[in-house]
């Protein structure tokens, strides 16, 4: 953290405000008129200025048939929906409104589905699961709802997905995730669900986005909740807010970009089963439940005008009266859970960055054994490429390069330890130069062109862990300087290939918590990691910026620790703990960390994907 002692003589911004990412993140909540009738669990769909509020219930009983509309100022109640509900999906305007499914009193799930004209409300044809719970978006003669809760053996919390063309209800592709409650916004091509209830009080991040024909999972949001509201026009530009997460209702607002979630200006009352429309800019969130039957309305705003931030600047904020500088706070850092892998699978191959990453080969457990099958993600899917030649594994992850020009060497493949080395040019992989020492549980760094193999283990026993470490110049493998410590399951953190960090690692002497740096010349110790650990993974950055997550310590680990050059500090944990994960990032603020092996009780590996992201922050400099 710069200090005010650092700056001073400069000149630097006075400010009333502090600069955001964008308008939404520059905007925030105000109150407005309340509701006539305070209530929970109620639906509705509009604009900030002209939108509706239908139905509801009390705490955890009844249901209501209340409908009031909103003008940008009051409420005004109007005539009444025919079946009382609670919990329903809605969508289109205050002149030509849709009500879908929910629950009725005494409880029972509908299938009931009415349509407003701005004068009254008119049953017609129904869905084809009843269901409460259920969220999307579009008109009240093009819409798409999904997941919703029914009682059919033991509780369901449904993935089905409905279409509406104006006089048919049509099953189409299911969501990844079935749940209910979610907050759901946009059109029938393009809309986004995202957190909601698999269980009782059980909340989740999960969101996925659908493109008028299929659901695809992208990154998490940052706070899990369920019961939570939304707004947005399409699945590139949303915004979540209130919700639950056992004990407390929610204030935090988060806004989708299209690509990832950032916080921004929270609600003044923390609620969940709010009323909630509107646009990502502009949002309505009315009624809900906050310890009691809630009237309140809130309305947010994006900035017309705003200072956007970037990273390094320094200013006095004002209003606060204090000094500021904006910039990555590693420690701010969060990771949520991205799309899955195809195949499941660790101690796998991995390269790239958090939005162009690869997975090569690994291990699936029996019967599978070793793997030759090859994932490209894009930032938000994983896409099945040409499997490897040969199907190998290695727990330390070698791989060097991008997903258009990769490098993937040494590791297990049947009958045992290999050299082999194979080059990935966009579209086929063709086998180069062998590795010097054959060896498995070896780290890497670099380019296609020019990579550094390091460690590993060339033999059996304690004898058989190796210190070589050799260099690759796109056609073969030149002996270097060897590491100080001969040792396996090591991970190499950086880019290139004559700057990087030999991390972790097991052997018949060295600490699991060993660190060896790499200048292109020499192997010089530095600080230790916090956690000794072996088969960790995500190795983003550079010799001085780079993260380590998971691996064995001695058991599954869910812990992350980065390197700023001179000490490593624990940050957020990923969720799942594993070993023999794959991972990769271009720099400690954008990680992933996919597959690995979470449990003794499942030898094929997981397919599960984490990103880990830091965004811009504002934080204060203290004068000394």
């Amino acid at each position: 953290m710069a200090k005010y002692s650092d700056i001073k003589g400069f000149t630097v911004q006075t400010v009333s405000t502090d600069p955001a990412a964008s308008a939404v993140g520059a905007g925030s909540w105000a109150s407005s008129n309340n509701l006539n009738t305070a209530r929970n669990s109620l639906a509705g769909a509009g604009t900030q200025s002209a939108n509706f509020a239908a139905g509801g219930a009390p705490p955890n009983s009844g249901s209501k048939n209340n409908m009031e509309v909103y003008n940008g100022t009051s409420w005004t109640e109007v005539n009444e929906i025919n079946t009382a509900r609670r919990q329903a999906g809605a969508g289109g305007t205050t002149t030509a409104g849709i009500l879908v499914g929910g629950r009725s009193s005494p409880p029972a799930v509908l299938n009931v589905v009415e349509s407003w004209d701005g004068t009254n409300w008119t049953e017609i044809a129904e869905i084809n699961q009843a269901r409460d719970g259920a969220r999307g978006g579009g008109t009240n003669t093009s819409c798409v709802f999904a997941g919703g809760y029914y009682p059919a053996g033991p509780n369901t919390y449904t993935d089905e997905t409905e279409t509406w063309n104006g006089s048919t209800w049509t099953e189409v592709g299911d969501m990844s995730n079935g749940r209910a409650f979610s907050a759901g916004s946009g059109t029938l091509t393009s809309a986004i669900l995202s957190g909601g209830n698999t269980a009782a009080d059980a909340s989740i991040g999960k969101a996925e986005t659908w493109n008028g024909s299929a659901w695809t999972e992208v990154s998490s949001l940052n706070t899990h909740r369920g019961e939570n509201m939304g707004s947005g026009a399409s699945n590139t530009d949303a915004l979540v807010f209130g919700g639950f997460d056992s004990p407390n209702n929610l204030t935090q607002t988060e806004h989708w970009n299209g690509s990832s979630w950032t916080e921004v200006s929270d609600l003044a009352n923390g609620r969940r089963a709010s009323q909630g429309t509107g646009t990502a800019p502009a949002a309505i969130c009315a009624g809900g439940f906050d310890g009691s039957d809630s009237a309140a309305t809130e309305e947010f705003t994006a900035a017309t005008t705003f200072q956007k931030t970037i990273e390094g600047q320094l200013y006095f904020n004002s209003t606060t009266n204090t000094f500021k500088e904006t910039l990555f706070v590693i420690s701010d850092g969060t990771w949520a859970s991205a799309p899955n892998m195809n195949t499941q699978g660790y101690a796998l191959y991995s390269l790239g960055t958090q939005t162009a990453a690869m997975r090569a080969g690994g291990y699936g457990g029996p019967p599978v054994g070793y793997q030759a099958n090859v994932e490209i993600y894009n930032g938000s899917s994983w896409t099945a490429s040409p499997a490897l030649p040969v199907a190998r594994s290695n727990e330390g992850g070698a791989g060097s390069g991008t997903t258009t020009a990769a490098l993937v060497y040494g590791g297990t493949a049947p009958p045992g330890r290999t050299g082999i080395t194979e080059e990935w040019d966009g579209s086929s992989w063709t086998e180069s130069g062998d590795l010097n020492t054959a060896r498995n549980q070896l780290a890497g760094v670099g380019t296609q062109t020019a990579s550094l193999a390091f460690a590993g283990q060339d033999g059996p026993g304690p004898s058989g862990y190796s210190n070589a470490s050799e260099s690759y110049n796109g056609s073969s493998w030149t002996a270097t300087p060897n590491i100080n410590s001969a040792r396996g399951g090591v991970i190499g953190v950086g880019q290139v290939y004559t700057a990087a960090l030999a991390a972790t690692g097991y052997g018949p002497g060295p600490s699991p918590a060993l660190v060896e740096d790499w200048n292109g010349t020499a192997w010089t110790e530095v600080a230790e990691v916090n956690t000794g650990r072996a088969n960790v993974g995500s190795r983003g950055g550079t010799s001085t910026n780079g993260i380590i997550v998971s691996g064995n310590s001695p058991s599954r680990s869910v812990n992350c620790e980065a390197w700023n050059g001179t000490a490593w500090t624990e940050i957020a944990n990923v969720a799942l703990a594993r070993y023999g994960i794959g991972g990769q990032g271009g720099s400690s603020s954008a990680v992933i960390a996919f597959g690995g092996n979470s449990a003794a009780s499942d030898p094929a590996g997981v397919t599960s994907t984490e990103e880990f992201t830091v965004n811009l922050s504002n934080k204060t400099i203290t004068a000394s």
